[in-house]
């Protein structure tokens, strides 16, 4: 029936590194992109972009307004 003695201030600071090594994780997966992966998503941006304004059938930024 011997119960094993833990130190809780050790305790709880393993706990802290854990949940922090969690959130880590969590932010490599949402923010941790490499420098050739932004570079394609803004050419894709880009590309989108430029096909949306072919599409266009007036250019009001080059026209004057007409009142």
């Amino acid at each position: 029936m011997a119960a094993d003695i833990v130190n809780l201030r050790q305790f709880r600071k393993q706990k802290a590194r854990s949940e922090k090594e969690k959130q880590a994780e969590q932010n490599r997966l949402s923010f941790g992109r490499t420098k050739a992966e932004k570079n394609l998503t803004s050419a894709l941006n880009e590309k989108a972009e430029k096909a949306l304004d072919q599409g266009r059938l007036e250019n009001d930024a080059h026209e004057p307004r007409r009142d």
